[in-house]
């Protein structure tokens, strides 16, 4: 048993020190392994401590919340008994389970979810109690709750504690529990299984959109250089309409998101957008009854239609952002002017940068 902690003591150090995150896909299938540490809870004898166990899975990902999960699983768990002196008996149970999960906060680094499920068992007595039972095939209820830790592109360290209760009260060699059968109720014996796993993830669909708004976030950040976005700014945008334009308080007309900005012909968020999101989403909380018209605009290279259809991307890209960070998207209308009102020079890549750009605009 401590060195089973010891062993989850260095994993969950190993995972917390990295510095890669898990690219999310709709629809995978991963494989999974590891070690398991069983224990009686309802049930008619003294448990030991030198319990194991041991799993092995394959895991259907069906959304970003739902998945299915086959398992393959041995546990051997010991108990004492007085008969009148104090004797030993060990449980053997071989399972195979279909259980579904649901992850709460599935495009986090961090993900909890829960477990339910049912499966059959083989359960084979050494020693038991009760002489005249025998091995038995019957089937189980499985309850659980896990955490999902990503500690690389395709690895997942999985901690779980799941409550297992079975039909009958013969689990642990004799006839009888000492509780209500857990989860089921009714005199059933039921065990706890507490788990530490990997889980690699050996295809992928396509990448998921649901987490496409954390595209570019990553403990690799790269240092926003906010000094060389100003001189951008003052250097493209003339003088006698950077007050107009580019201002702090969003109760002016026009508010430019400055260094909200995309690469050439994208429409993805690049990392130094996310602070400049992160602060229009507070001012617009904390401004419940401001409306705004998301503005996308391009650069000049491409076709007038195309521009168009890329600037509403662009715009709608930042509306998605919002909405998910809890502005109601009542609140939010998309619009494209494409290369029409560009406020920097087109001739130059820093214009043009510039150029790729969101504006909100105040309705109310």
């Amino acid at each position: 048993m401590k060195k089973l902690f010891t062993l989850m003591a260095v994993v969950l150090f190993l995972a917390f020190s990295s510095n890669t995150f898990a690219q999310l896909a709709k629809d995978s299938w991963g494989f999974g392994f590891g070690f398991s540490y069983p224990r009686f809870i309802e049930h008619n004898t003294t448990p030991k401590e030198d319990n194991l166990g041991g799993f092995l899975a394959i895991q259907r990902n069906f959304t970003e919340h739902f998945s299915a999960r086959f398992e393959g699983r041995f546990n051997h768990l010991s108990y004492n008994w007085y008969d009148p002196r104090e004797r030993e008996g060990n449980t053997n149970i071989i399972s195979g389970n279909f259980d579904m999960l649901y992850y709460f906060v599935p495009c986090e680094a961090v993900s909890p979810y829960l477990t339910a499920g049912f499966g059959g068992i083989y359960y084979m007595h050494d020693n038991p109690p009760n002489a005249t039972l025998d091995d038995e095939l019957d089937w189980q209820f499985n309850f659980g709750l896990g955490i999902d830790w990503k500690i690389g592109e395709n690895w997942s360290l999985t901690t779980e504690a799941t409550h297992h209760t079975a039909p009958n009260s013969r689990l642990d060699g004799q006839f009888g529990t000492s509780g209500a059968g857990g989860f089921v109720g009714g005199p059933y014996d039921a065990y706890m299984t507490f788990n530490l796993g990997l889980m690699y993830t050996f295809s992928k669909g396509e990448p998921s959109k649901y987490c496409q708004l954390y595209d570019g976030i990553s403990a690799d950040v790269p240092e926003i250089d906010y000094e060389r976005i100003e001189n951008i700014v003052k250097k493209h945008i003339p003088k006698e309409v950077v007050k107009e334009v580019v201002v702090e308080k969003p109760m002016d007309q026009k508010w430019i998101l400055v260094g909200v900005n995309f690469d050439f012909n994208k429409a993805t968020l690049r990392s130094e957008s996310y602070p400049v999101l992160f602060h229009a989403v507070q001012v617009l909380l904390q401004n419940p009854d401001m409306r705004v018209e998301i503005q996308g605009h391009t650069d000049n290279i491409g076709s007038d239609d195309y521009n168009m259809k890329l600037g509403e991307r662009r715009a709608k890209t930042v509306k998605d952002y919002l909405v998910a960070r809890g502005i109601s998207a009542d609140r939010l209308s998309v619009r494209s002017f494409g290369e029409s009102q560009p406020i920097a020079d087109n001739k130059t890549a820093d214009g043009r940068a510039i150029n790729r750009r969101v504006e909100f605009k105040v309705l109310n």
